[in-house]
């Protein structure tokens, strides 16, 4: 499905990011970003933001389930239901004239104008999830929620507060979502 958004790192005016073509409404995106946190990239923000912001050269086709190495596997099935696939970039778009594609940036000051329903700022105390069209800035979805959340509905979303840091290192796997939060696999 092609709800189109952007991952950014904050900045001192607002943030800067980079756009993702496939799966982007919060029910795909937020449990596929909070694992990669957890597990992937250890609790390690820069490196994470890092891998999915700065170091892509023109845009996300999609984000994979590559994102979940090192999750255990209840997490990798509850998120993808067994389904594997890799994150795909947009760095073989041919553009009309032949030139070469160009990053595909996106800012506090071009979001609304770029056609995207949702953004993820990567925050230190959390994902802020903004819903493009409608406001410039959104709830903070904390770090160590489960990724299991049923992210469908955002008045039940485990929200972080301003001040709260990422966490450090898992103590142990998360619950599990209430049964009442099931949900259903994310991305293709």
């Amino acid at each position: 499905m092609s709800t189109r958004s952007f991952l950014a790192r904050p900045t001192p005016t607002g943030y800067t990011g980079i756009y993702v073509h496939l799966d982007g409404a919060p029910a795909a995106k937020l449990p596929l970003l909070l694992a990669a946190f957890q597990y992937r990239f250890g609790r390690d923000l820069e490196a994470m933001t890092g891998h999915l912001v700065d170091d892509v050269a023109v845009g996300w086709e999609e984000l994979g389930s590559d994102l979940l190495d090192q999750a255990p596997p209840p997490i990798v099935a509850a998120l993808t239901g067994g389904d594997r696939w890799s994150s795909r970039t947009l760095d073989g778009l041919i553009t009309p004239d032949g030139s070469p594609p160009v990053r595909m940036t996106v800012t506090e000051r071009t979001a609304a104008e770029q056609d995207l329903a949702w953004g993820y700022v990567l925050r230190p105390h959390g994902i802020e999830v903004i819903a493009v069209q409608h406001a410039a800035s959104g709830p903070v979805v904390r770090w160590d929620a489960d990724p299991r959340t049923d992210f469908r509905n955002p008045a039940a979303w485990p929200l972080a507060s301003p001040a709260r840091p990422a966490p450090g290192p898992p103590s142990a796997t998360p619950a599990p979502a209430a049964p009442s939060a099931a949900r259903t696999s994310v991305g293709r």
